[in-house]
């Protein structure tokens, strides 16, 4: 089934406008009762808020959180992709931070539908392409992302694979030479698409670059040809290279950063995240009841996807030639193998599989497809009563759209405890307490729980290794699952020999840039309350420390806190973050892709056919 525009049912402005109304639909919930305090969302609130701040302090691209840790700050813009917290951040600089997570939410879906209608536009007429986009935002999967877990990054996989899968997939002009049907036009759209995902979330970049390879395959050996395969081959490598600035820092600075603690929670292990599993164990009871809530939404989107296949084959509506159509139909088949042990070899074997932690995360190449399918097989085609059976199926589907929203606002919709509302995390931001930072950041050999609070910004001891706060008692009602509450630092302690404060006029942490003046009065050890990581170029009465060294060679603390040697006198203290040689290489990379992509887009469109036809 081809698309023929020639006679549209429905204009295109509309066709956009009805996948916005579609996303407001699903953000009911949240428009009522306030943004869904899911399991990432504090996470990516407190992002944002470091990095609208960074911004204001002159740094346009941040790596460094400074309240993460309790003010000792970790590397997390340097591992986590820049897009979402970006965004988040621009977003948090127009509206009341209340309503920010709202908007991202209602922007994310609105982009999983809008991907999923230009995918199925491809092949669709317009009405039925934008009933795809809106199946896309209510198949399951996005609303558990938006309201149960609230992973924004993720949440934009539904946009950036649907648009792999779009140009992956173009039709081609089968009478042309084999590397003018490679690079007819989509080779430069999928490299940013590419790109895109990479900036968004890791764990989508691999689904659709694991995605971009198998239906490639498929789709070469349907029609016999490897352009396909030169497509994707010219694109993967230009779409890493223009994301290089974040890639490129994450490969050289990953052996400075413990990465691997993410895998390392049992409730983050693959092999207890397998489709319906239980476990005895208590620390995983609610970890059981957010995986059955998933199980089924998976069994259900599957199946679905399955059903809908099997009625587009009856009713001989499969979306394109074979070579569109075969790969789409496979894909709910590969994504049900992975979610069952069976498929741990793959898991093991497979470069970088496993980092995506949830086998379920396979869902989000679930939606754009089930869109699609979903929608040719629905959408009447026959001229008898045709506009009676259109208003049909549409109904059918607003009702169903509906009663979804509201499931979902039963079963996904997380209410947000006082502290944990945007409001309760402001006001903790604001007061410059800090918050336990991510295990996965901190560096090697140092430990979170060990990390006190309420530390100063200096603390002179005369042995590096001084534990500086106290234990501190579980409350009452703490759950097995609980991190332990951190140690508490108190001046009447005596673990400081002396304290300093940092320059209010000359140090901003979200600034890169640390400095704290005075006297020391007995030589010694000194403290800072700043995580150990070599990006920071530290001066001590305008001397390098450690001349020609990295910062993590100075005293290991268990908690992961720079700490210095000093000598009884005047002390001027200077820390500031530079970009390590791994940062200009990646940016370097990016600014030669610019240029490759650019000519790449002149080349596809001197070459590109005026009518292209389907092989």
């Amino acid at each position: 089934m081809t698309s023929s525009h020639s006679n549209r049912t429905l204009p295109r402005w509309a066709g956009i406008a009805l996948v916005l109304a579609a996303a407001l639909l699903a953000l009911l919930p949240e428009l009522a009762r306030g943004c869904s305090c899911g399991h990432d969302f504090d996470f990516h609130l407190l992002s944002w808020m470091d990095a609208l701040h960074a911004w204001r302090s002159g740094i346009p691209y941040p790596h460094w959180t400074p309240s993460a840790n309790y003010g000792a700050g970790e590397p997390r813009f340097v591992f986590y992709p820049p897009l979402t917290w970006m965004l988040g951040a621009a977003l948090g600089a127009v509206f009341n931070w209340q309503w920010v997570p709202v908007a991202l939410t209602f922007v994310l879906l609105a982009l999983t539908g809008l991907g999923a209608r230009t995918m199925a536009r491809e092949w669709l007429d317009e009405a039925p392409a934008t009933l795809a986009g809106a199946i896309a935002i209510f198949s399951g999967y996005a609303l558990f992302t938006a309201y149960e877990r609230t992973a924004f990054a993720e949440l934009t996989g539904g946009f950036w694979i649907a648009l792999v899968l779009k140009f992956a997939l173009s039709r081609q002009a089968s009478s042309a030479p084999l590397v003018r049907r490679a690079l007819d036009g989509s080779a430069a759209l999928l490299a940013l698409s590419i790109c895109g995902a990479w900036l968004s979330n890791p764990t989508v970049a691999v689904m659709a670059c694991y995605m971009l390879a198998a239906v490639v395959l498929v789709a070469a050996w349907s029609v016999r040809s490897w352009a396909p395969v030169v497509r994707a081959a010219v694109a993967t490598p230009l779409g890493l290279g223009l994301s290089a600035l974040y890639l490129v820092p994450v490969a050289g600075e990953q052996r400075w950063a413990d990465l691997n603690q993410v895998n390392e929670t049992p409730g983050q292990m693959l092999e207890n995240n397998w489709l319906f599993s239980h476990h005895a164990d208590p620390v995983l009871a609610f970890h059981d009841v957010v995986l059955r809530q998933v199980s089924w939404t998976a069994v259900a989107m599957i199946v679905l996807t399955l059903l809908a296949t099997a009625l587009c084959a009856w009713r001989k509506k499969l979306p394109g030639s074979r070579s569109i159509w075969l790969p789409l139909a496979l894909i709910p088949l590969a994504v049900l193998l992975l979610q069952l042990p069976v498929s741990r070899l793959a898991w093991e074997v497979l470069p970088k599989l496993r980092y995506l932690q949830f086998p379920w995360r396979w869902l989000i190449a679930l939606e754009a497809p089930l869109g699609l399918l979903l929608a040719s097989a629905l959408w009447p085609s026959q001229k008898q009563n045709l506009k009676k059976k259109q208003a049909a199926v549409v109904a059918v589907a607003c009702l169903a759209f509906a009663s979804l929203t509201l499931a979902a606002n039963r079963w996904y919709f997380q209410s947000c405890a006082e502290e944990d509302s945007p409001a309760g995390m402001l006001a903790a931001w604001s007061s410059g307490a800090g918050y336990r930072g991510m295990d996965e950041y901190i560096p090697f050999g140092a430990d979170n729980d060990l990390l006190a609070t309420g530390l100063p910004d200096a603390c002179l001891t005369a042995d590096a290794q001084t534990p500086l706060g106290q234990k501190q008692p579980p409350p009452p009602d703490a759950s097995p699952d609980d991190d332990p509450p951190p140690p508490l630092w108190q001046p009447a302690q005596g673990s400081c020999l002396q304290t300093f404060t940092a320059d209010p006029k000359r140090s901003a942490h979200a600034a890169e840039h640390f400095e704290l003046r005075g006297s020391v009065q007995h030589s010694g050890f000194l403290i800072l309350r700043l995580r150990r990581y070599p990006a920071w170029k530290i001066r001590v009465n305008n001397q390098p420390v450690n001349t020609n060294q990295p910062v993590n060679t100075l005293p290991q603390r268990a908690d992961g806190l720079i700490a210095l040697p000093v000598a009884a006198g005047p002390l001027v203290l200077t820390a500031d973050w530079i970009a390590t040689p791994d940062v200009w290489l990646g940016r370097i990379l990016s600014l030669v892709s610019v240029f490759l992509l650019t000519a790449l887009s002149l080349l596809e469109q001197s070459w590109k056919p005026s009518r292209p036809r389907l092989v």
